[in-house]
């Protein structure tokens, strides 16, 4: 009996030893995975070795470079001016007529959100190089950029849910959460509050006084944030996109409700944004999980690779300005509001050229006599 329970006391002695060892082993391993002072960008990396890399290095720089210069001449401008135009036609009409449809409270929150990842997206302009900031001050740009980012993109399956129910009318308790949108459009801005915030905390605490090269969406982070933003910035919200559309093309509308094409025609800006942010988010999301294995690898891949992270980049930009040239152009208060403007720009041109001639005309009269 001494034996055994010596022999017992052994074994749990032995036990407690290979756990506490195996949780260390798991911590060490754990930390190992999350330091990311050894990473850096490939154009950082002075050891190459071949004329064909420096070569490579400059083609990429060059190609990154001219993007940036297309995108902050031609996308940025369009985009604001768009954006601008848009508030100032919602607000003109909300002091006009004293209300806001669901869609149109939405679409001006979608606009508000995309005009912020435009002024975002100046962080480009270093382009071939990087922002040069701290990483808490780059931390706070990261939060704030994926604040929009969230934002728009579950705004936008508002909108489309918003649109489903419009065709399908829906129960008592749905109905009274759609017929709420300042409701929606709060839960909403919490939602990607929490997304925003534990994407930061992911961003880990270390070096927080050091500066670094700044992008939004940080170099430096742990893997888990690049999982966790395409998780839920983009597969979530595509599978939601994807279901709505489903349901609004496959399922059959009840008799009072309109024809698909008219239906259609009614909310005609959601559908081109919902396309181009599909596209433009996959791109970005991609070019992140690739991104996530180098840091898996313990590799910092090649120029070629931080070239189309890059292009990413500023495709997601791109898609932001476009969103709102869709809304201004195809969302029909606001494009009623652009040709009413263009009247009474063209009735001004030809009210003041027809008030010149008489002047003109008796002038020469009084000269001939």
């Amino acid at each position: 009996m001494l034996l055994s329970s010596s022999e017992s006391r052994c074994k749990e002695s032995f036990s407690f030893k290979l756990h506490k060892t195996g949780n260390k082993h798991c911590t060490e391993e754990r930390m190992i995975s999350h330091n990311m002072t050894w990473i850096s960008y490939p154009s950082k990396n002075l050891a190459f070795t071949s004329p064909e890399e420096i070569e490579a290095l400059i083609a990429s720089q060059n190609i990154i470079s001219r993007l940036m210069h297309c995108y902050i001449a031609l996308f940025v401008p369009t985009g604001l001016i768009a954006g601008i135009c848009i508030l100032i036609i919602f607000i003109k009409n909300y002091l006009q007529f004293k209300v806001i449809e669901n869609l149109d409270l939405l679409l001006l929150h979608f606009t508000i959100s995309n005009i912020i990842m435009i002024f975002f997206s100046f962080t480009v302009i270093p382009r071939p190089d990087y922002l040069k900031a701290t990483h808490f001050t780059c931390k706070i740009l990261s939060f704030f950029f994926n604040l929009s980012y969230f934002t728009s993109q579950y705004l936008l399956i508002l909108m489309l849910l918003i649109i489903l129910l419009e065709r399908f009318p829906p129960r008592t308790a749905l109905r009274k959460a759609t017929q709420s949108p300042i409701l929606c459009v709060g839960f909403v801005l919490i939602y990607a509050f929490c997304l925003s915030l534990t994407e930061t905390v992911l961003l880990g605490t270390d070096n927080y006084h050091l500066e670094t090269d700044c992008q939004l969406d940080p170099l430096f982070a742990w893997p888990e944030y690049e999982i966790i933003k395409f998780t839920f910035g983009f597969g979530i919200p595509s599978f939601l996109q994807i279901a709505c559309f489903t349901v609004l093309f496959a399922k059959e509308a009840p008799a009072e409700a309109p024809a698909l094409q008219q239906h259609i025609r009614t909310y005609l800006a959601v559908v081109p944004i919902s396309v181009t942010i599909f596209i433009c988010h996959l791109f970005y999301s991609i070019m992140l999980l690739f991104r996530t294995t180098f840091k898996l690898q313990k590799s910092i891949g090649t120029p070629k690779n931080e070239l189309m992270m890059n292009i990413a980049e500023i495709v997601l930009f791109c898609e932001s300005c476009a969103s709102l040239i869709f809304v201004l152009c195809f969302h029909k208060p606001c494009k009623d509001g652009m040709l009413k403007v263009i009247r009474n720009c063209k009735k001004e041109n030809t009210t003041n050229s027809h008030l010149e001639i008489p002047v003109t005309s008796t002038n020469h009269e009084s000269g001939s006599q």
